[in-house]
């Protein structure tokens, strides 16, 4: 892998038209300033030892030298290696409920941006250990595989909307199971899956694939979003009409926590219901801290080598041009006539 350690240098680079223009108009200048004295080709034969086009040569060799100069501060490196790393962590995998029910404000500011905030927390609270991200609402998807760059999961969870799933319903079950096949073979590591619902209009086969879950030594544990009285679901999130049934009734969405209770419970986990509080938080961290932490190996590249050097070089060699290319012209090339 190559990269640059200081990119941002590359902005200098804007410098270097500036000086050519600069550079010109000094020729424009000097040959203007000739004119006063006469005939600029006379006043040449009158200079015969000076070479007309030396001191161009040398400006480019000088202006090269500051592009080159500007990619060796830039910082050019190389990716040395791909190794494994083994740190001690945990595996978890996250089922996020994105069904339009997750709209709902009967928690701030909705019930999705909560628990999106609670499990940004809970992504910053984390250290050395595997997290993934799955979205489900009448279907499950994979939105982050199992993974260490905590970046990348929080740039995905922030990301998420309703609108990412077309097909409604509350498919808790098939996010269980997409949850259970996510994790790495590697069996001797503690794994949770996390899952956060209001439970509206599940389908009936959670409890069980909860229960597969923990007979393969996963835990699941479950937040419960929203409230047991319920309130309307808005049309979209900027919206402030609420869905309506065929009838034209408002639709009410209500937080089931008896389903909530029993996927705990299957899972051999916890269920804790969120409110604006960070007590579900607290509960999650003190569960993960409880899980057993084991060797977690990830790929990494271990280090970048610095490859300046060679650019250093060239930078030397066209200074050190510089220095012995001469105004005058050469007495023992004179016949060659390279430069006059």
């Amino acid at each position: 892998m190559f990269r640059f350690a200081h990119p941002e240098y590359f902005y200098l680079l804007l410098v270097l038209p500036v000086i050519y223009l600069v550079y010109l108009y000094g020729i424009f200048r000097r040959r203007r300033n000739l004119k006063k004295y006469g005939d600029i080709k006379l006043l040449e034969s009158l200079m015969p030892d000076i070479s007309r086009y030396k001191p161009h040569v040398k400006f480019y060799f000088q202006l090269f030298a500051l592009f080159v100069l500007v990619f060796v501060i830039a910082g050019p490196q190389f990716g040395s290696k791909l190794e494994s790393v083994k740190k001690q962590g945990v595996e978890i995998m996250i089922a996020l409920d994105i069904s339009n029910s997750m709209l709902a404000k009967d928690i701030s500011p909705n019930r999705l941006e909560k628990s999106k905030q609670i499990l940004s927390k809970l992504i910053d609270d984390l250290s050395n250990d595997k997290v993934g991200l799955i979205v489900f609402a009448g279907d499950a998807y994979t939105q982050l595989p199992i993974t260490t760059d905590y970046s990348s999961a929080k740039m995905f969870l922030s990301g998420i909307t309703p609108n990412m799933i077309s097909s409604q319903g509350t498919a808790i079950g098939s996010a269980i199971q997409l949850a259970i096949r996510s994790f790495s073979p590697d069996k001797s590591s503690d794994k949770a899956i996390i899952v956060i619902t209001d439970g509206e209009n599940h389908e009936g086969d959670a409890v069980e694939m909860a229960k597969q879950a923990a007979e393969k030594g996963i835990k699941v544990d479950v937040i419960g979003i929203g409230s047991p009285e319920g309130v309307p679901i808005p049309e979209s999130e900027q919206s402030n009409d609420f869905k309506k049934d065929n009838q034209g009734n408002v639709v009410i969405s209500k937080l089931n926590e008896t389903m909530g209770h029993q996927i705990a419970e299957a899972g051999k986990g916890i269920y804790v219901r969120a409110d604006n509080t960070n007590n579900a938080l607290r509960a999650l961290l003190n569960e993960v801290s409880k899980m057993k932490k084991t060797d977690l190996e990830s790929k990494v590249y271990s280090e970048y080598d610095e490859q300046f050097q060679s650019l250093a070089w060239i930078v030397l060699v066209l200074l050190l041009a510089d220095i012995f290319i001469l105004d005058k012209k050469n007495s023992l090339m004179k016949r060659f006539d390279f430069f006059s």
